[in-house]
């Protein structure tokens, strides 16, 4: 009897692994994937990427596309490595209905990840939505940026707020050091696998987030990051985030994508103005000019912003777990 998990997929016996399969064949945030898991579930889509199921008439054109696109990455092999790196790495794969899947994911629609790759404290990924605060901006910070993104994160840990971000040089790299440094927990989601970490100076950083926070990526181990990925990556942030807190970004900052995606969703979004003449802080005076951000200067303003509030009774590590 064939027992392989390329197996168990073509007969649509496990959506664990029809989840992983699917997250190998397609690209993050596809909606034609979305739409198909969305109408057939997940193992049966799967099934339709490997050409057993062909769907029901009325969707045949939107199977061949998805066909058509997919088609070239689903080999058995590619899901084994999956497995065995995800194995190897310690990582946990975490689908829709477990418990660690963060709540506000689902407000994405047919954007939802399928499957979440996750290293550290998964725990973290079971607090309410109004526990979790992103905090981005620039990769090239000032020194002024930095030192609010240090301020304003270190405050809402103070406040029992996990900080999520991106784990990108500048305002991104900041938000997770000043949350460890304030004993606090911080969730970084990544735009490749868990296990290549990105950018290569923050390895150090990224294995401290594993041991007291967590790490998260929507693709499978061995997947390296694109510029389409990281796009992507900015509606996860934003969606299990209750705030996204802009700290600074230029004219065109892959911050606002963030911000975009947070308001589209319904979220809270603010922004820290800068000085006038700082071209690092362009983005964020558009987002409150013209964006409808809130214009924050610390913790405390965008803890106002927000209802209803967590308990602030106990520690931040004790609050926040």
């Amino acid at each position: 009897m064939d027992n392989s998990p390329i197996t168990a997929v073509e007969n649509g016996t496990d959506e664990r692994l029809a989840r992983i399969a699917l997250a190998l064949f397609s690209e993050p945030g596809n909606t034609t994937t979305g739409t198909l898991i969305a109408t057939y579930g997940a193992s049966r889509t799967a099934q339709i990427a490997l050409g057993i199921d062909h769907g029901d008439a009325e969707d045949a054109e939107l199977v061949a596309a998805f066909r058509e696109r997919i088609g070239p990455r689903t080999k058995s092999v590619q899901l084994e490595q999956a497995l065995r790196a995800t194995g190897r790495f310690a990582a946990q794969v975490i689908i829709p209905g477990d418990p660690e899947w963060p709540e506000g994911l689902a407000d994405l629609g047919v954007q939802e990840p399928i499957t979440l790759w996750a290293r550290g404290n998964t725990d973290l990924l079971t607090q309410p939505l109004g526990r979790r605060i992103a905090i981005v901006g620039a990769r090239a910070a000032t020194g002024y940026g930095e030192h609010v993104a240090m301020e304003l994160a270190a405050g809402l840990t103070e406040r029992v707020y996990t900080i999520v971000s991106g784990a990108a040089y500048g305002i991104d790299g900041m938000a997770h050091r000043a949350t460890l440094a304030a004993n606090g927990d911080t969730i970084a989601v990544l735009a490749g696998g868990v296990d290549r970490f990105y950018p290569a100076g923050h390895d150090t950083l990224l294995q401290q987030i594993i041991e007291r926070g967590v790490v998260i990526s929507e693709l499978p181990p061995g997947a390296p990051p694109t510029r389409w990925r990281f796009i992507q990556r900015n509606r996860i942030v934003a969606a299990i985030c209750a705030a996204t807190v802009v700290v600074e970004a230029g004219w065109r900052s892959g911050s606002l994508n963030t911000a975009g995606h947070a308001q589209l969703l319904g979220r809270m979004v603010a922004a820290v103005p800068g000085p006038v003449t700082s071209a690092a802080s362009a983005g964020c005076h558009r987002l409150i000019r013209d964006l409808g951000a809130a214009l924050v200067t610390d913790a405390q303003d965008v803890r106002d912003l927000l209802a209803p509030q967590p308990e602030e009774t106990g520690s931040p590590q004790e609050g926040a777990r």
